[in-house]
């Protein structure tokens, strides 16, 4: 318990997450006995009281104290969220009557501009004010608010992520304030329904408002990636990797460029941890080892735990006891994390090989018993291990089993490798040289510049 503590980053994570974001990391603490649990419920009523979430917060309350009563004030607090939603309601009523229509045939995947443009012609034909519309964005923001996160199922009624998607279709203002926060909630239910596909296409619509808005304050658009970022570990780590298979992938491109890289090491140095073991479980992206590597050692004075220490460990000090103990506290770090907890088997199972590796990189001829101690298995688990990467190619070696030695094969990479590997980051490296150049450009000359803000 006390290892878990040490290692959990709930204090660190939780000011970029909305508050119903937070309850899913709160209950799995609590199942994995990382705090005490008086002070898990006393945590959980305390942040219940900032929501809407009354009835939760009853439930919450009566196993703190221990008693079947509610307290007059949580009574009191569930009749005025009652009398809100009823009021919010009445302000948008003509165009909950409209989105109702059975001549609005419903949204489906993808742009939708077919659907937005017969609503758009509706509302203006049933004389849908502006007023209406921003009492829709009040409407959905309290429905979220109460936990009515959106539909289930396609038959259920519609909920707060619908609503808040009508909303930036007809709003006044698609790049005002209220729409920006539309599509935070929005993204925000679908996570919590895991709707994992709608979530991973408004996460990338997302980050494209937030890399190309203007914004009058830098530490502002600091901020709103910050927050991208932690959001995104849900996005990218809680679906299925059989649904989502380049997710992982995604992840990296993401906070291996430049502008989100800068945000990890000015922000949230914590985030190399699911970094780490994103490029860890994925096998086709070796070649942002180093890079890694770099940043992890940069970093080094302010943010360490046994992930990146295991990198650190066998790749720059080629310490191979000190990746071994470090690689056991991953096996606690791994259960008591939210987000990692599911790549545990995966992340163990590529570090042994990470080990494997960097050992036969050094030596050619390897005695089986001790290479068993360094990645931390039986004996015969180790040959058996050994065995099947043989057989399926992914390790150039023999075993000599009345010596039980391993005899490693060439592993020099094959020139078109090597051609590849370099080529490779090429293509981010012209992109942004040319934006870059299209910056410097504008300075001079307004008019090439697509933004229209003089290149400021």
């Amino acid at each position: 318990m006390a290892d878990q503590t040490k290692y959990d980053l709930l204090t660190k994570i939780s000011p970029y997450l909305d508050k119903h974001l937070l309850f899913p990391l709160l209950e799995h603490v609590q199942e994995q006995k990382v705090y005490k649990e008086e002070d898990l419920l006393r945590a959980q009523v305390e942040l219940l009281t900032k929501t809407k979430l009354v009835d939760f917060a009853v439930d919450k309350y009566k196993l703190l104290h221990k008693t079947d009563a509610a307290p007059a004030e949580m009574i009191n607090r569930r009749k005025e969220v009652v009398a809100q939603i009823k009021e919010a309601k009445a302000e948008c009523k003509p165009l909950l009557t409209l989105l109702e229509d059975p001549a609005l045939s419903k949204p489906g995947k993808g742009d939708n501009k077919g659907y937005r443009d017969t609503l758009v012609m509706m509302a203006e034909k049933n004389n849908i004010t502006p007023e209406m519309v921003e009492g829709l964005y009040k409407y959905a923001k309290t429905l979220f608010e109460c936990g009515n996160y959106g539909q289930v199922d396609a038959g259920a009624p519609l909920g707060a992520a619908e609503f808040l998607s009508v909303y930036r279709m007809i709003c006044k203002d698609p790049s005002g304030q209220n729409a920006l926060s539309a599509q935070w909630g929005k993204l925000a239910a679908e996570i919590l329904l895991e709707k994992w596909d709608e979530a991973i296409d408004d996460f990338k619509k997302l980050r494209e408002v937030i890399d190309t808005r203007h914004f009058a304050n830098p530490l502002l658009q600091l901020e709103q990636r910050t927050w991208l970022i932690h959001w995104g570990l849900f996005v990218y780590f809680k679906p299925e990797l059989s649904t989502h298979p380049n997710g992982r992938s995604e992840l990296i491109d993401l906070l291996f460029s430049e502008r989100y890289l800068q945000t990890i090491q000015t922000n949230c140095p914590h985030m190399l941890r699911y970094l780490t073991a994103a490029v860890m479980t994925n096998q086709s992206r070796r070649n942002v080892l180093k890079d890694l590597v770099r940043i992890i050692q940069q970093e080094r004075s302010v943010y360490v735990d046994p992930i990146t220490e295991f990198v650190e460990c066998l790749l720059v000090n080629f310490d191979f006891d000190g990746a071994q103990e470090k690689l056991k506290q991953c096996d606690k770090l791994l259960d008591g994390d939210y987000f990692l907890g599911s790549l545990k088997d995966d992340f163990v199972s590529n570090a042994r090989l990470f080990i494997f590796e960097t050992y036969c990189r050094i030596h050619q001829c390897i005695d089986i018993k001790m290479l068993a101690d360094k990645l931390n298995m039986k004996e015969d688990e180790a040959e058996v291990w050994i065995v099947n990467l043989v057989r399926n190619a992914r390790l150039d070696a023999k075993i000599d089993s009345e010596k039980r030695h391993v005899i490693m094969g060439a592993t020099k990479p094959s020139v078109h490798q090597q051609i590849i590997n370099k080529t490779k980051p090429l293509c981010f490296r012209s992109y942004v040289l040319a934006g870059n150049f299209q910056k410097q450009r504008a300075k001079y000359d307004p008019s090439q510049d697509p933004t229209g803000d003089g290149g400021v």
